[in-house]
Formats: C-alpha cells, structure tokens, sequence
C-alpha cells in the first residue's frame, strides 16, 4: 500500500492497451506472438516474459541462445526500462527450463492488460473543473511531450497535435487508434485551443501514440512492457505517461523482483529515467490494491469524481454515476490512490475527427496527465518520475486544490483534487499535501 502523504481520499482509473511509439510515420514491426486467448482467460499458454539480470551485458545474445536450448521463439526485446524478452515455447516444454540461466531473475506468465471499459471549441465540464482554462502556461512547444499508453491514437485527428506513434499490436504498422479509447484520452490531455471542438488540460502538447491494445481495447502485458521500454528509450522527449488500462496484479513494494511482476519492474526502471505515470484506478468499485499498474506506489494512481457542471459545491444536476461532485459509483478506492478528476460525462477527441462523452477512470486520469505537464512546462522537469520522490510528491501538491473526502468514497481516505489553474501550477497555491513520510 502506498504510503499516505495526506489525509486519506480516492480516485479512480480506467484500463486502456499499450503500442509501441515511433517517429510519425515510421511503423514498428509487430511482435511473434499469437493471437489473444478466449475471453476471460487470463494468462497466454506457452507465452513467457524472461526478464533477466540488470547486470546482463547482451539482451539480444542472451535471448537467442536460452531460446535455442528450449526451443523456443523470442517476440519483443527490453533494454531500456527493464532487460529481457518474451518468449513462446512448444508444448510439452517445461517453463521451469527458462530458469536455469545464470543471466535469469525470474520469469512471468503473460496475461491479458486491458482498457477499462468507458461506461457510456467547448470547453468540458472536466477541464472547467479543473481550472485548466486559468492557467496562461502551455505545455506545447517546450520539447516535453506526453505518450498515451493505450489503443494508439487518430493520428491526422485535426484537433490533436500526434507527433510520434508506434504499435506493438500484432497486425497493425502504426499507431493509429481503430478502438476510440486512446483518441478520447489524449484530447483531454491536449485538444488544442483552435475554436473548434474541445480544449485539452495543456492544449497543443506534443502526443506520441503508443499502441499497446487492439480495437477491443485488450493486449498482452508483454506488449505494454514493450510499451514502457520505447517510451524509456525516448525519455529526452516524453515526460510524462498516462495509462488508463490494467488488470489483477499488486504490488510486493519492491519493484516486482518479489513477486516476479515484469511489468512493475519496468515501471519502475522507466520512472528512474524521469518518465512520470499518470494511472487510471480502475472501474470495478473495488480496492486498486489489487490491479496493476495502480497499485504500484512509483505511479501516480488517478479515481473518478462525479461532475455534471463543471463547478464546485455540488448545486448540479446529479449525473448517471452519483451526485454531482461526489466520488464516481463505478471507481476503484483506496490507499494506492494519489488524485481524483472528473471522470463522468466527459467530453473529448474521438476517431473520425468526431467528439464523443464518455465515463471512467480513464477519462479521470489524463486530467492529471495534462495537469503534470504544465507543472514541468512551467518548472522543469524532475530527475526521477517516481511517485514516492520529494519532487514528484511537490508536483502532485502544486497542482492540486485541496484535500477533499468526497461523499459516496467507500473508504474515507480523501485524496488532492487535481487543479489545473495556474495559481497552483508552479508553487503559490495553497494545496495541502505531503508531510515528510
């Protein structure tokens, strides 16, 4: 469970599928592995991820030849966030037999990541709520980019400004979005400011597409590593990484080499690299402590509040999912989060250059995403993404309002409300946040 820096609170988070990121137009190969398994199963028969030593000098090397001894294919490469590989063995072939390498830390079964379902130039009710209108500070053109982790995204979207994109989607050579989800998360993050449609959090910053889910919005876990290791690789552009996808997973509080959790060792090498994740609590109206990534203390955990108007002191209309501002009926709760944003009824970027409303943690968190970027637009960016860090910790208090248990939080905790305006973003707000732990 995440260490509390504040009075308690809740947020949510939505699930969403990883791609690859590339130059635009570049497309990226899609891995070897098979198709997705029926519905419901969880993990991928005779499909592994071998993540190996830190101290191994050669990831290629030592793939191929551990492959070779077993028989096996290798699929995706780490190098960057996390050192390893995916791997298919034949049947029959024991996975006990990837074990017996020196240069092996542990090896995971994959399984299924996917986008928590949406359940069902204005500006949306969830960046009015947010005051991201106030704030003068933009984001674009300040070399700092956001990828969105997620179905990919509409790349020629004329209210977007997509600068890089790459799939790790089986069939697929680029990110372009064929689901919606990924479109939708990235307009809140950052339509531009243009007179049509809609306005982001940080309107016009730079969005790569990392396409990590298919159009049913489910992929492999081993596609979302590949995911955080391209966004690792390409930390001197992209600061921040917003992910509304997950699954069952929870955190052993030391990074994944305990419970042999891959994708939490990547998250935690790509935070080292000075990429903060933002991260949809999911929509199960259950404890995050038991869904990866959210339960990971490195990212910044995101819940879903209820706003029908876009404005403080609940004298809305009372919306599909509880009151107007109280706590989402369908969000996720608990220690693990760190924020709460809108994430009812929201208004955003769709494929086919269209707009569309929808609900979810996954609308919520890329509110923060936007918010973390015009912190860093305005401040620099921090050495470490980690969510544990002083610095980061500082970036959460600063664009955050206050504290607030808002009603229908099924567990009391009160979490900061993400604010947007510039008198929070950059220090001379009055948020409360963050004793020393």
């Amino acid at each position: 469970m995440k260490r509390q820096w504040w009075k308690p609170g809740v947020f949510g988070s939505v699930v969403l599928m990883i791609t690859l990121l590339a130059p635009l137009g570049v497309a990226a190969q899609p891995p070897e592995s098979e198709e997705l398994p029926p519905a419901g199963m969880e993990r991928v028969p005779g499909q592994y991820i071998v993540v190996l030593r830190d101290d191994t000098p050669d990831v290629g090397r030592a793939a191929a030849e551990i492959a070779q001894r077993v028989g096996g294919a290798v699929g995706h490469t780490y190098s960057a966030a996390v050192k390893g590989f995916v791997i298919r063995i034949p049947a029959g072939v024991e996975p006990v037999r990837l074990r017996g390498d020196r240069r092996v830390q542990f090896v995971e079964q994959d399984g299924i990541a996917q986008a928590f379902d949406h359940v069902a130039s204005e500006i949306p009710t969830g960046v009015n709520r947010i005051n991201a209108e106030l704030n003068s500070t933009t984001a674009a053109g300040t070399g700092w980019g956001v990828a969105v982790i997620d179905t990919g995204i509409q790349l020629d979207h004329p209210d977007l400004n997509v600068v890089g994109n790459v799939s790790f989607v089986k069939g697929t050579k680029s990110g372009k979005d064929d689901d919606g989800h990924g479109t939708h998360v990235a307009g809140t993050v950052g339509a531009k400011d243009n007179g049509t449609g809609v306005v982001g959090v940080t309107p016009s910053v730079d969005l790569y597409a990392v396409k990590v889910l298919n159009k049913n919005g489910m992929g492999f876990w081993s596609d979302v590593i590949k995911g955080i290791d391209w966004v690792t690789q390409h930390a001197s552009t992209i600061a921040v990484a917003n992910m509304s996808l997950g699954g069952p997973g929870s955190d052993d509080g030391n990074c994944g080499n305990t419970n042999g959790d891959a994708v939490h060792k990547a998250i935690c090498g790509s935070v080292a690299n000075g990429i903060v994740y933002a991260v949809a609590a999911g929509n199960s109206t259950a404890d995050a402590t038991n869904y990866r990534p959210a339960s990971y203390d490195e990212v910044i955990t995101v819940s879903a509040l209820a706003d029908s108007d876009g404005q403080p002191n609940g004298t809305g209309p009372a919306t599909s999912y509880g009151a107007d501002d109280t706590f989402a009926t369908f969000s996720n709760f608990g220690a693990d989060v760190d924020e709460i944003a809108p994430g009812v009824s929201i208004r955003s970027t769709y494929i086919g250059s269209s707009y569309r409303t929808f609900s979810g943690t996954s609308m919520a968190a890329p509110h923060v995403s936007g918010a973390i970027a015009l912190w860093i637009a305005r401040n620099g960016r921090p050495s470490t993404g980690n969510a544990t860090d002083p610095t980061v910790r500082q970036i959460i208090a600063e664009s955050s309002e206050s504290v607030v248990s808002f009603k229908g939080d099924p567990d009391g905790i009160a979490e900061p409300m993400v604010n947007a305006d510039t008198a929070f973003v950059g220090g001379t707000g009055s948020s409360i946040c963050c004793p020393a732990p």
